[in-house]
């Protein structure tokens, strides 16, 4: 359970199920029937050119011969027969999994074919056709005027999304064994996807656009989770995940002489255990009447099974056997119950403690002391020196951080160690020729390429390529993303005007039995928890590049993100039982590709639909909520109004509830999110709520000198949401002004408004001027009558 893709968070039971995993979200449990299909066409057509002989037995030049074959028969016009060949495609590209015995056999002829496939310059071909079928006006139409839209309708784009989908994430993904000639082709077509070379733009802005034309509802047939996957896989794949990340962040600090990171975050997090969720109200109440009732038997505090150390266990069942048999004396401690024995030598007695939930050996392994080294910013060590001037002088310097005379010997080492943290930040600040004012709401500046006039040689990166094609239309593709969060969110209720997302799931016969209804209800939810997968995972990979790259292309987004509600969105998406959106079993394992092609298919009841499978909780639920707090915190960070946003939406107790998800990382992410508003929760919710702010203090990283948990910061003002971002949204207009106008016209050219600047100017007039002077003073100024009053109204 602790292996992970190549994109940290996406949790899977063994490393050998990462690539099938990949493929089966691809298919709805609707498209089965044509799996058939395409086997049935593949073999028509390779009979009548191969006679006696199957796929896996043809050497390589034969089937090379045979894909150049499939390559000029996509190019004729009968839109019937081009169909048929792309199905043929499609089948190569599932691994020929009828011509297979074991599941492994699939995963490697479906490797070979698709490295095969691109070599010919299949995807190229594929890309062309994709393009015609998004500007085929007839099928949009068509699609527009049926009451009822259904699988049959995108028959065609999900065939082409479908052996594109499949290309991308199979030679995205590495193995130990891949030849050198696939490891070239894998560069290339990862250079290929994240260059301008599909009309002047990156693929992915080709699947943005299909994304905004089918939430604007002109094409409302496109398949869109299959869109909205290849969509994030593309980004996956051109921009790197978050191992790529760490690794430019480290070559960054190296290029610019810094020191390196003090650790690494997603080891760190990979590292640490959960803790027990809080106590609801009601567990605090009985706990309270035993403590009356004189029950105070004293047992060792065991801290409850967590997902990563889940033992045959359910552990949402255990919560309320496990509070009947802890000391009534939490209820008036500090800690209420946070011991861990594995975490301290201290062991309540008697009795002899219980044995350990995990192996001796692995007890070394557990951190020691706090995971995260802390950090400082510049605006602490002011108000730091700010304060400890005014307690040993009497009188302040203002912004002064260098001055230390009169101040005592521990006060002059207090700087000098937090300098040490900050310094950082400082080298690493870009430097502007004719600076904008620097990010109002966020001072903590990630490593960026050097900003400087509008003169500026920019690097081509994959990520500075997707934003530049994005940025003409970035707030409509971040509000359909956002429009279909909404509408696959599980607290969404269905409405007339919202966006029919299950287009590509909905057969065109409905079912008309017990069992075929249950199928398709598992499918749906299947399909709508598929669809915040790749949303969030998509939103938090542009999020944390575009930081990367540059903080001001961070802050558009993230600014886009505030004005299109996502900070309220997401709460409400986490406003449920978070513990069943986690534990829900909307998967039918026998169903999933390639099992569903290989082995034999059971017989389904509704009493096997109902049991689901044998998975205590679904990963891609758990990876989807982790994502949506990690987009919450990236949004709330350091914006004092943002922060505001979460008090007054009473996040609070949504959050609280979701800390009952006894899963390290998902945890680490509430409780940065509940640390940023405890100042403002007041004093008695602090009190009431011991056991969270201990585990905030045990899990987040500390600022030094930050007063979370007393309420006494001095960011303890009123709140003006409008002026705030508005600042924010200056600085970001004049950075793309100054680096992405280069073809600024005299008509918009920027006007001097200053008047000295102005009467200070040299101007060159006739050299008959001053003899025509007095005469064109008299026209043009004294003999124009002024209207003073209404020059008044109109400047109020």
């Amino acid at each position: 359970q602790g292996n992970h893709c190549s994109f940290p968070g996406e949790l899977v039971i063994t490393a050998v199920q990462v690539y099938p995993q990949g493929i089966c979200s691809i298919y709805s449990y609707t498209e089965e029937p044509e799996f058939a299909l395409n086997r049935d066409y593949f073999e028509e057509d390779f009979r009548s050119h191969v006679r006696g002989r199957r796929w896996i037995e043809l050497g390589q030049e034969q089937q090379k011969s045979y894909v150049m074959r499939l390559l000029d028969a996509l190019e004729v016009t009968d839109r019937d027969k081009r169909l048929k060949v792309a199905r043929a495609i499609l089948y190569l590209a599932q691994g020929v999994f009828d011509e297979c015995d074991t599941d492994a056999d699939v995963i490697h002829w479906s490797r070979h074919n698709v490295f095969l496939l691109y070599d010919m310059g299949i995807f190229t071909a594929l890309l062309e056709l994709l393009s015609m079928e998004m500007d085929n006006n007839q099928a949009c139409s068509s699609a527009v005027r049926k009451p009822a839209i259904s699988l049959a309708d995108s028959t065609e784009l999900r065939v082409l999304l479908s052996i594109m989908y499949l290309m991308v994430e199979t030679i995205r993904l590495q193995t130990e064994d891949d030849r050198p000639e696939w490891r070239t082709a894998r560069e290339a077509f990862k250079t290929e996807l994240g260059s301008p070379l599909y009309n002047g733009e990156p693929f992915a802005l080709l699947l943005f656009t299909m994304v905004t034309k089918f939430c604007s509802m002109n094409a409302p047939h496109f398949p869109i989770k299959k869109v909205l996957l290849l969509l994030w896989k593309t980004i996956l794949f051109t921009m790197g995940g978050f191992e790529e990340l760490q690794e430019m962040k480290v070559r960054g600090r190296e290029r610019l002489s810094l020191p390196p990171l003090p650790e690494d975050s997603i080891k760190v997090v990979r590292s640490m255990r959960a803790a027990s969720p809080p106590a609801s109200a009601m567990e605090l109440i009985e706990q309270q009447q035993q403590a009356k009732r004189g029950r105070r038997s004293r047992r060792p505090l065991v801290k409850q099974d967590s997902l990563d150390t889940y033992n045959e266990r359910d552990p949402f069942k255990n919560d309320d056997a496990r509070d009947e048999e802890e000391d009534g004396e939490e209820a008036d401690s500090g800690i209420e119950g946070e011991v861990d024995p594995l975490d301290s030598d201290v062991i309540i007695q008697p009795p002899p403690p219980p044995p350990p939930l995990r192996p001796p050996t692995e007890r070394a392994s557990l951190p020691k002391g706090l995971p995260w080294a802390p950090k400082v910013r510049e605006k602490d060590i002011e108000h730091f020196l700010e304060t400890s001037r005014n307690k040993f002088i009497g009188f302040t310097l203002g912004n002064d951080t260098e001055t230390l005379v009169g101040l005592p010997r521990p006060i002059h080492e207090s700087v000098k160690t937090l300098k040490q943290v900050r310094r950082e930040i400082s080298l690493i600040i870009p430097p502007l020729s004719s600076p904008p004012p620097p990010p109002p709401l966020n001072t903590s500046i990630p490593l960026s390429p050097p900003g400087s006039s509008g003169e500026e040689d920019v690097d081509e990166t994959p990520t500075e390529i997707v934003y530049l094609g994005m940025l003409p239309n970035l707030s409509q593709y971040v509000i359909a993303l956002l429009k279909l969060l909404l509408a696959a969110a599980p607290t969404s209720k269905a409405k007339t005007d919202s966006i029919n997302i299950l287009a590509d799931v909905l057969p065109e016969e409905m079912p008309i039995t017990v069992l075929q209804s249950m199928k398709l209800g598992i499918d749906v939810n299947r399909h709508k928890e598929i669809i915040v997968k790749a949303i969030s995972a998509l939103l938090l990979l542009l999020l944390k590049h575009l930081k990367l790259n540059h903080i001001y292309q961070f802050e558009i987004v993230s600014q886009h993100l505030v004005f299109a509600n996502c900070i309220p969105l997401i709460l409400k998406f986490f406003n449920q039982n978070i513990l069943s959106y986690i534990s829900a079993k909307n998967s039918i394992c026998v169903l999933d590709f390639p099992h569903c092609v290989v082995h034999e298919m059971p017989e389904l009841t509704a009493e096997s639909l109902e049991a689901g499978d044998r998975n205590q909780f679904c990963w891609r639920n758990l990876f989807s909520c982790i994502n949506l707090l990690r987009i919450l915190n990236k949004l709330t960070k350091w914006k004092h109004s943002r922060t505001m946003m979460l008090v007054v939406f009473k996040s609070a107790p949504i959050l609280k509830r979701a800390l009952k998800v006894k899963q390290a990382m998902m945890q680490l992410y509430v409780l940065k999110l509940l640390k940023i508003q405890t100042k403002y929760l007041g004093r008695q919710w602090r009190k009431s709520n011991m056991k969270t702010m201990s585990a905030i203090y045990q899990k987040v990283r500390h600022r030094l000198n930050d007063d979370w948990a007393y309420g006494n910061d001095i960011d303890a003002r009123p709140w003006d949401f409008q002026a705030e971002e508005c600042a924010l949204r200056e600085s970001i207009e004049k950075f793309n002004s100054r680096r992405y106008d280069k073809n600024q016209n005299g008509e918009f050219a920027p006007v001097d408004n200053c008047l000295q600047s102005v009467l200070g100017q040299r101007v060159e007039l006739p050299e008959d001027f001053h003899y025509s002077y007095e005469m064109w003073l008299e026209r043009e100024v004294f003999s124009q009558p002024i209207q003073w009053e209404g020059l008044l109204q109109q400047a109020r």
